[in-house]
Formats: structure tokens, sequence, C-alpha cells
């Protein structure tokens, strides 16, 4: 089968065949991206590889993680739990992934060192996506984000001003106790709303829940493999899932996948199906 590229007046082939037949198109700036959520700590057995199977299903354009890829904290064990963790990730490979370094994945230097050698990227790091900017922060060491990530942040933001759609990702949730309380103050949100950034999304507590500061949406991703805890009910937020991003213009919409059997009972929901406690009332 010969396969052809062509572009068309703004409009960007998704698949193209034979000898020029046009399959189907998405507008320029129109992309999705898949989010997954914690493989560790305490990974529930074959979960992890479920989210990746059903997240290829999606096709996205790349995938972001929010950290704890490996089980860790342990030097003598860290170059094979990552072999293993790739060897999972090997079908996959064909999609760019922009690993989020956790507390799982990053204690020491030599988990630091196999961090950066396995994930091929850097501790923190930002990247564009077409019209959107992501900014990729290191907390696995610290309940809090330091002066140092905040001045990269800062600085990162600040080079990437006119990208109109911007995400921040770490793994740790360290903004959820300022902005559970509506408390603006706080350095990170006060960087997020000077410079238009409209996403914060973090993992580690394997919860789904969502809340809204001064336009700017903060997201507690469920997990992907990492045990469920307290009640384990869907209603509180403890399930497992892989989230699809659609990006269109300025605007993202998301879709909160629960996996499907056995994992799960493949219920759909966005962000405004969740608030501080799980589920909202209806």
């Amino acid at each position: 089968m010969r396969i052809r590229t062509r572009v068309i007046a703004g409009l960007v082939p998704v698949l193209l065949v034979g000898g020029g037949c046009f399959a189907a198109f998405r507008a320029a700036g129109d992309f999705d991206f898949a989010i997954l959520g914690d493989r560790t700590g305490e990974a529930v057995a074959g979960v992890w590889e479920e989210a990746w199977r059903e997240t290829n299903l999606d096709d996205p354009a790349f995938v972001v993680t929010v950290g704890d890829t490996i089980q860790g904290l342990n030097d003598h064990r860290v170059e094979t739990e990552w072999e293993e963790a790739e060897a999972v990730l090997a079908p996959y490979r064909h999609y760019k992934i922009f690993f989020t370094p956790g507390n799982h994945d990053v204690w020491s230097p030599a988990s630091a060192r196999a961090y950066i050698e396995h994930t091929r990227h850097p501790l923190h790091y930002g990247f564009d996506f077409e019209q959107a900017h992501f900014t990729v922060l290191d907390d696995s060491e610290s309940d809090e984000i330091s002066s140092a990530e905040l001045a990269f942040l800062e600085k990162d933001l600040a080079a990437h001003e006119k990208q109109p759609v911007k995400f921040i990702l770490s793994h740790r949730p360290a903004w959820i106790l300022p902005v559970v309380l509506g408390n603006p103050a706080f350095p990170l949100h006060r960087l997020a709303v000077r410079y238009g950034v409209k996403y914060v999304i973090a993992g580690h507590i394997h919860q789904m829940l969502h809340f809204e500061l001064e336009g700017v949406t903060y997201l507690s991703i469920a997990s992907s493999g990492g045990h469920l805890r307290e009640s384990k009910s869907y209603e509180r937020g403890w399930f497992f899932q892989h989230t699809l991003a659609k990006v269109h213009g300025d605007s993202v919409n998301f879709e909160i996948k629960e996996l499907t059997a056995p994992y799960g009972q493949g219920r759909v929901t966005a962000p405004a199906d969740w608030g501080a406690a799980g589920l909202r009332k209806r």
C-alpha cells in the first residue's frame, strides 16, 4: 500500500491511503493527547498494560504521564525496574511519551540518572505541540514546589508566553491545599494567572478530583495502575483510568475514561462531573 501526504487549505490529513484517497481530515491546530496516571506505588497487576492498550485505541498524538512509572526507592533495583517498564512500553514507542518524575521514580542521585536515561527527558522541561505549551516540573523529592522549580517555571512560561494553550504538569499536587481553601496567593497559581495557564495537572494521590480557581482548572488524575486507597469507590474518585484531552483552538475538552472490565466499567466523564470530594451531586 502506498501512503502519500498532501496539504489542502489548512486541513491536516489524518489518514491517506492508496493512490490519493483521503480518508479523514482534522483542522490544523486540532489534536488529541493522552494522560496516564500513576502506574505505582504498589502497582495492581495488569492495569497499566490495559491502560496502554486502551490509550492506543484512541490513537493520540502523544502521551504524557504524571509520574510514578516504577516502584523504585531501591537503588539496587532501579535499572531492572526501568527495563521491566520499558518492555511494556515497547509496542507503544511510536508515540512520543513525555514523562513526569514521581517520588517512586526519583529519590536519589542514582535514580535521577536512571530516570533521565530511560525516559529520555530531563527532570524538568518544557515542550510545544502546535498551539499548546507544556511545562513539566520536578517535585519528586518534596511535597512543595521548590524555589528553583518556580524559577524554572517562570522562565519557561515567559519564553512561551505567546502560546495560547498552556499546561503545567507535576507529580505531587502541591497546590491542593490552597486550592481547596480558595486561596489564590500561592506562587504557582500567581504564575499560572500571569502567563495564561489554564490547566494544572498532577497525580500522586491516585484520586480523581477537580477544582477551579480564578479561571485555572486543577486536576488530580486518578490511577492508571497504582493501588486504590480508602473506599476504592468510583464515586469518590478511586478508579483506574486513562484520559484523552481534545484540543481545539484555545479550548480543551477532557474525556476521563475508566478502564473496561475486568478493571472497571468503562464509564466516561468530564472534569465538570468531579469536584473536591469525587463525583458532584446531581
